[in-house]
This record gives structure tokens, sequence and C-alpha cells, in this order.
């Protein structure tokens, strides 16, 4: 009788276990097709690495409509950084918001479609202090659920005097 017993359970264990595991759906970020954006890109990459900025990440990313995409990145403290965010030329609003590792929102940007900047975010940020943070870019299309998205993360390493606003960046 004990061993029936133990057997029942040991089936229920199985059972619910196994519903957990096949409940859940992993999400992965896919990559996609950057042809559109490749022009600039590389002039972005061009502009940046001129004035003295290597570039620690890149990626590009299938958004969904009015979903933020979540990018963990570590940052040092004093360090200047640029984020950059290029969302789909179709889409009519940008944004992206940034939190430090206590979750304060440090950075807030939005563009419309039509904008001067167009599908482009770009900022400028010197943590407080050496820590990770996140950063959430989001795109709002309405004929479009799924598009792509591509983000770049720069770090400035070395001083540019042959740029006469290269301070100026630095203290945004």
């Amino acid at each position: 009788m004990k061993t029936q017993c133990g057997k029942w359970l040991l089936a229920i264990i199985i059972i619910l276990n196994a519903q957990t595991l096949f409940g859940q759906k992993l999400i992965r970020q896919e990559s996609c097709d950057t042809k559109p954006y490749q022009a600039q890109i590389d002039s972005l990459k061009t502009f940046f690495t001129a004035r003295g900025y290597i570039l620690l990440r890149e990626a590009s990313m299938t958004m969904v409509s009015e979903y933020e995409m979540p990018i963990i990145v570590p940052m040092s403290k004093g360090a200047l950084y640029e984020f950059i965010f290029i969302g789909d030329p179709s889409s009519r609003l940008y944004e992206v918001r940034m939190y430090d590792y206590d979750e304060n929102q440090v950075v807030y940007k939005k563009n419309m479609w039509g904008d001067v900047d167009g599908n482009i975010i770009s900022y400028a940020y010197v943590p407080r202090s050496s820590e990770y943070h996140m950063i959430k870019p989001v795109q709002v299309n309405k004929t479009k659920k799924k598009m792509c998205g591509y983000v770049m993360l720069l770090k400035k390493v070395k001083n540019d005097t042959s740029y006469p606003n290269s301070q100026a960046s630095a203290s945004r």
C-alpha cells in the first residue's frame, strides 16, 4: 500500500513539473536585417570614433510595437558614454529610458515621427557609480507588429581637440 501511494505521489509530482517546464516559453532576443539602417549606422560609427569613442556593444533586435526591449550594460563611474538607438523609420514614436542599479530613471528621451532626429535617439551619460544600468528602448508602429531596432553603446577613451564642441557634449 505504501509503495502504491509513493508511486502515485511521484507521478503527480512529475506531471506538475512537466506542466511547468513545458508551459514556459523562452523569450530570446532575435537579430534582424539592418540593411535599411546601414548607412546611418556607418555614419554614426565614423562620427563618434573620430571624436575619441570606442564601440563597446552593438546589436540589432527584433522588437514588438509598444513593448520595451530591456538591455543591461555595465558602466564605470565618471566615464562618458554615448547610447544610440535607431528605430524603424515608419514608426511614429521612439522612446528610450535608462535606469541605474537602484531602478531610478536617469535618462528619458522621446522622438516622434517627423522630428528633426527622426528615428535616431542619441544621448551622452556619465554614471555616478560603477554599476549595471538597464536601457529600455521602445517604438510604436501602427502598421507593423514586429520591426527592427538597432542599438550602440560607445565610450569616450580619448579627448578630441579638433572638434570644437567636444567638451560641450561631455557636459550634456
